[in-house]
């Protein structure tokens, strides 16, 4: 094959791998979508708790990196009315999975802060996640999934940074509240 013909080949060759790519993403937003590895964790390790539960959890757990958590910092990094974040903090309160204390910066602030038992609670569920993915990859060598982890990983950080940008210029998105 001679280089011209090489160098028309490789796009098309990006254009397939794009478009196989597209196609698993479309498979894995069904997926994920429907939560199939949260919902499998929630029904072997809590199944009276909620999907918003587990969100709300996670919510947490990732704003307490950059300090205080209120209902409000929830209700943002969920992209949902405050009012229903207050109201399943409030549900997850009687279930002792978080609770409420003052800020020590201001007292007039209520945060919301991980129980001992919803810390307990996110490490089963999270390890019910890797056991399912754990299945998932299980036929595959030690070499694919070292390449596929930081491969993805590298992908998502792309996800992220296009996102970055381009989510400031998007409507916001539609509120989960009822």
């Amino acid at each position: 094959m001679n280089e011209t013909a090489e160098k028309t080949r490789e796009p098309d060759a990006a254009i397939e791998d794009i478009v196989h790519i597209g196609q698993s993403m479309t498979r894995m937003r069904v997926i994920t979508g429907r939560r199939l590895i949260a919902r499998l964790a929630i029904a072997k390790v809590a199944p009276d708790i909620e999907l918003s539960h587990l969100d709300v959890l996670d919510a947490v757990m990732r704003a307490s990196e950059q300090g205080e958590v209120t209902v409000g910092t929830i209700a943002e990094a969920m992209r949902i009315d405050p009012s229903r974040a207050s109201r399943i903090v409030a549900d997850m309160v009687g279930r002792d999975v978080l609770r409420r204390a003052a800020s020590q910066q201001d007292a007039r602030r209520i945060l919301v802060e991980v129980t001992p038992f919803g810390q307990r609670l996110l490490e089963e569920l999270k390890a019910q996640k890797l056991a399912i993915i754990k299945d998932v990859i299980a036929d595959w060598s030690a070499e694919e999934a070292e390449a596929f982890a930081g491969l993805f990983d590298k992908f998502m950080g792309g996800f992220e940074r296009v996102f970055a940008v381009k989510d400031k210029n998007l409507p916001p998105a539609p509120s989960l509240s009822k």
